[in-house]
């Protein structure tokens, strides 16, 4: 792997450096997956919600349009801005999510591998593909650009590029368990993470409810927003030539006789046997994101997770200041209050949050990576010495 030097020997010394960071970062990742299960986001009281009772959930005002009927074990009609849930349908049932968790894979490794590094992809990285996978054509024995694989996750949802960012971050179990402790952060609990990939695991599972977090959190990373959003890309190839990649969500591209939705912005799309057709959707009018996801239709085909998802963000949009929200995206205690106690919430805020979940792990890691840091200025250190004195 090289990270910008020209030299053998700063080659050398950041592969050192990195080997120190994915020694340990499982170590730390491991620290952060066994603390105790805190419970549902807002406390014991969540449990008692609506979101958790079965079937359809709304609150409409009178005169407001009707929620569209559609076939879908679960889903979930979301305002991405303040995270209101505006209607449900067994929002917490758990649920094989397919390639839709990863987003939650995206969450957790997005914020540690520059999309500038380059690495040679080694027959270890392709290790343990599932049979069946969706695959971008990642090869062993080339050099990709980090964004490259990047394009092959969100675009081609392919398994390959996600094994290949997971060697670079610890391991297949490590990157599993960052992304069990990532779920937990962001208070989605019904999430069990197993493969990385999404592929189907035994007690993998994840719920519209979840789903929708991630997707979410990840539109407030520029990052992310950038790459579930591309239509088309170029992809690395063998001897120095690409070929073209497409987005595979068809609300997107508008591809195989499925209309795009105007305003759609992303998310992520996903498919298995076990799982059925899942999706997050997000989309923006008249300065308004709204965010669906819709698992496993029970009807219409192939293409009724689109049509479905389509029906859904229509619904939200015209419902707009119509319904009451049935519940929030948003942790309990991360919800901005309201009257005199907004202002000393607010400057709460402001300052940095370190006993939030999901602050030892990144504090850990930002510990092996200042440690890593300081073996690769002695690597070098120590090549200047041999150099003088030869």
């Amino acid at each position: 792997m090289t990270i910008g030097f020209s030299s053998r020997t700063a080659r050398s010394a950041c592969m050192l450096c990195l080997a120190g960071v994915l020694t340990l970062m499982p170590a730390a990742a491991a620290a952060t997956a066994v603390r105790p299960d805190p419970g549902p986001p807002g406390g014991a009281a969540d449990r008692t919600s609506s979101l958790y009772r079965s079937g359809t959930q709304v609150r409409p005002h009178p005169g407001a349009p009707r929620v569209p009927d559609v076939s879908a074990l679960s889903w979930v009609v979301a305002d991405a801005g303040t995270g209101d849930v505006l209607a449900a349908n067994d929002a917490h049932r758990k649920l094989p999510p397919a390639s839709t968790l990863k987003t939650l894979f995206a969450l957790t490794v997005l914020p540690v591998l520059p999309g500038g590094l380059h690495h040679e992809v080694s027959p270890e990285d392709l290790s343990g593909i599932g049979p069946g996978s969706s695959l971008v054509g990642v090869v062993e024995g080339e050099t990709y650009r980090v964004s490259d694989l990047w394009n092959g996750v969100f675009l081609n949802s392919g398994n390959d590029a996600v094994h290949v960012l997971a060697a670079l971050t610890g391991g297949w179990s490590a990157t599993a368990a960052r992304m069990q402790a990532k779920a937990r952060a962001l208070g989605a609990r019904d999430t069990h993470v197993r493969s990385p990939d999404g592929y189907d695991a035994p007690g993998q599972v994840s719920s519209a409810y979840d789903l929708a977090v991630f997707g979410r959190a990840g539109l407030r990373r520029p990052d992310f927003a950038r790459y579930c959003a591309k239509v088309d890309a170029m992809f690395p190839g063998r001897d120095g030539r690409s070929y073209g990649i497409m987005n595979t969500n068809r609300l997107l591209t508008g591809a195989s006789g499925v209309a795009p939705y105007p305003g759609l912005i992303g998310v992520k799309n996903g498919y298995t046997s076990n799982a059925g057709n899942t999706l997050i959707a997000a989309a923006r009018r008249d300065g308004r994101t709204l965010l669906v996801t819709v698992m496993n239709p029970q009807e219409g085909g192939g293409h009724a997770v689109y049509e479905e998802a389509r029906a859904l963000l229509d619904w939200g949009f015209e419902a707009d200041g119509e319904v009451d929200p049935v519940g929030s995206l948003v942790p309990e205690g991360a919800r901005p209050r309201q009257g005199p106690q907004a202002a000393p919430a607010a400057a709460a805020a402001a300052k940095p949050a370190e006993d939030e979940p999901g602050w030892p792990e990144t504090g850990a890691i930002l510990g092996v990576a200042a440690l890593g840091a300081g073996v690769t200025a002695l690597a070098l250190r120590l090549k200047l010495v041999r150099d003088d004195g030869s």
